[in-house]
């Protein structure tokens, strides 16, 4: 059971919530409100909420790369466990979900789901979902102290999200079919 002293879940992470619900309404006020500039708006917030989650899908695992060589119980590995989570809590995931709701709906809207390059873009969406989610997992098992990856894995790693914007970016602009 967990103390007095340590925060809940709900205390920790409640505020991102709210925030993503607050910023959920004034987007769909400015929808409401601003039919014919919903689009721009709608672009400009998936423009900014890819560029947050892509900064974090780069760089927490370069910050596990640093994390496997801190030694167990040191101050500098708890630091690291506070930096992951914190990253993934309070920029990624949030990130991510603002990403997906826009970008579902400039597809819907304004492209009708239509289109090669929209395809071959969600599938490179997919695999940044899926290293999302293996980076989540091991937050989870670095703050457990049961990372088994290499600095050389996580070196790696750090190259999965940059190949993917890069096809996606290409997508976008060139729409090659």
């Amino acid at each position: 059971m967990a103390s007095l002293a340590e925060p809940s879940a709900l205390k920790q992470y409640g505020g991102h919530a709210l925030a993503l619900a607050i910023l959920a309404l004034v987007v769909a006020g400015l929808v409401y409100v601003l039919p014919t500039g919903a689009y721009l708006w709608m672009k400009a917030l998936h423009v900014i909420a890819v560029i947050a989650w892509m900064a974090g899908l780069l760089y927490l695992p370069r910050l596990f790369v640093y994390h496997v060589d801190a030694e167990t119980g040191s101050v500098q590995s708890e630091t690291f466990k506070v930096m992951e989570r914190r990253l993934m809590k309070a920029i990624m995931t949030p990130a991510m979900i603002v990403s997906t709701i826009t970008g579902f709906w400039i597809a819907i809207a304004v492209h009708g789901f239509q289109g090669g390059w929209l395809h071959a873009k969600l599938v490179l969406i997919v695999v940044l979902f899926a290293m999302h989610g293996h980076l989540a997992a091991s937050v989870r098992r670095f703050a457990g102290d049961n990372n088994q990856r290499s600095s050389r894995y996580w070196r790696f790693m750090n190259e999965v999200p940059t190949l993917a914007m890069i096809g996606i970016v290409v997508l976008v602009i060139v729409q090659p079919f």
